[in-house]
């Protein structure tokens, strides 16, 4: 495995770049980070989360640098579903390493969640994405319109 899931803390100086490249931001919910508080906020805001075991977010670290994150976005425990999210920095796109920590993340649910069910969304253009969802073993269903608002 090239990717590895850690849970870290701290960050090193450079870590979540990915975070405020207007290319990588396009393809999310969140607006690009313009300053590193707005980083910062971003990491208090998931280590609240942790405290208060309401989410699950992991680090994708390649060759010991954090380039990404994966996570459930959302979970449903009635009906045992979740909605996996993604973000990788543009440098290591195409190359397989989200694909791998999908299918990590997939595995992971079904095994030890015990969903019945994992979805992932992604804006019609973001072909790369709709790729790694196809590699990772997901059917594609149909197209959502309006379903979220987004900036």
């Amino acid at each position: 495995m090239r990717a590895q899931f850690k849970i870290r803390t701290q960050l090193r100086q450079g870590e979540i770049d990915y975070a405020s490249c207007e290319n990588v931001a396009r393809f999310v919910t969140w607006d690009a980070h313009k300053s590193l508080d707005d980083t910062k906020e971003f990491i208090e805001l998931i280590l609240n989360w942790y405290k208060q075991g309401k989410h699950l977010l992991w680090g994708i670290e390649y060759e010991q640098k954090l380039i990404g994150t994966i996570d459930f976005v959302s979970i449903n425990d009635q009906h045992k579903f979740a909605e996996i999210g993604y973000v990788l920095s543009e440098g290591y796109w195409n190359q397989g390493i989200t694909t791998e920590a999908t299918k990590k993340l997939i595995d992971y649910g079904f095994n030890e969640l015990k969903f019945v069910r994992i979805q992932a969304r992604c804006f019609e253009e973001n072909i790369g994405s709709q790729k790694v969802m196809e590699k990772s073993g997901m059917l594609y269903e149909c197209l959502l319109r309006k379903s979220m608002f987004v900036r």
